[in-house]
C-alpha cells in the first residue's frame, strides 16, 4: 500500500471520493511533495484519478464498492441522477443502462468515460427557477451519497429531454416498457409537486395529460 493509501485509510476516508483540496488539508507539505505523493499512488493503483483534481483509493484499498450514482456527483457536483439511468434503478423500465445519466444545472451537455467507472451523461433542461431539485430525493449509498430523482421526475425529464408530446399511455407500457401498474402507483401528489417546474409548455400539457390518463385508469381499475 502506498503511503498515500496509509494516510488516507487512517483518516477513515479509505470509502470517500476525495478532491484535491481534501487530499492537500490530509497530507500538509508543499505541493510538490503532494504531487509526488499521488503519482506514486496513481502508478500503482491504490489510488484512482475519477477527474482531474478527484480521486478515490483503488478497488483493493476499499471495504465497499462506490455506486456509479456517487461517481455521477462526484462528476458534476449540483446535479442529479435522473432519465433512464434513475427508472432502471426504480424498476420502472427493464432495460439494462450502460451510461448513468443525470441532469445538470449548468447549460452544456457533458459527457465523461472513466476507464475504471464507466461512461457519465449530463444534460441541461430547461426548469424553472428554484424548482430543480423537485421530485428528487437524497439517498443514502454507503458512505457517500446521490441525488436520484423519483420515478415521476426520471419520466418528465426524459420527456423533456426528448420533446417527446403526449400520443397515448401506449408510449410509456409499449415502448418505454414501463408496467402498468407503475403508472397506476402514482398519486396526484406527485403531479402536483411537478406542475410548473418545467418552463415550456409542452412538458406541462404531457404532466396533464399523463395524470388525467393514470387517474382514469385508477377509476376503472375501482368499479
Amino acid at each position: 500500500m502506498s503511503s498515500l493509501a496509509q494516510q488516507i485509510t487512517a483518516a477513515g476516508l479509505a470509502d470517500h471520493i476525495l478532491s484535491e483540496r481534501q487530499l492537500g488539508r490530509l497530507l500538509g507539505g508543499g505541493d510538490a511533495r503532494r504531487y509526488g505523493l499521488v503519482n506514486r499512488a496513481l502508478k500503482d493503483g491504490s489510488l484512482l484519478r475519477v477527474k482531474r483534481g478527484t480521486y478515490l483509493l483503488g478497488r483493493d484499498y476499499r471495504s465497499q464498492t462506490v455506486h456509479p450514482f456517487a461517481i455521477a456527483q462526484s462528476l458534476v457536483p449540483g446535479s442529479y441522477i435522473s432519465l433512464e439511468s434513475a427508472l432502471t434503478w426504480h424498476g420502472w423500465i427493464p432495460e439494462a443502462v450502460f451510461t448513468t445519466a443525470s441532469v445538470t444545472p449548468g447549460r452544456k451537455t457533458l459527457h465523461f468515460d472513466t476507464p475504471d467507472f464507466g461512461a457519465f451523461s449530463f444534460h441541461p433542461l430547461a426548469i424553472a427557477d428554484y424548482r430543480f431539485l423537485i421530485g428528487v430525493d437524497r439517498v443514502q449509498m454507503g458512505k457517500l451519497t446521490a441525488f436520484v430523482a423519483q420515478p415521476l421526475r426520471a419520466l418528465m425529464d426524459l420527456v423533456a429531454l426528448r420533446k417527446e408530446q403526449w400520443s397515448g399511455v401506449e408510449w410509456l407500457t409499449h415502448g418505454m416498457r414501463i408496467d402498468p401498474d407503475r403508472l397506476v402507483s402514482l398519486r396526484r401528489k406527485d403531479f402536483a409537486k411537478l406542475r410548473s417546474t418545467y418552463k415550456h409548455k409542452a412538458e406541462n400539457a404531457f404532466l396533464a395529460a399523463l395524470e388525467y390518463a393514470v387517474m382514469a385508469r385508477k377509476a376503472s381499475n375501482h368499479d
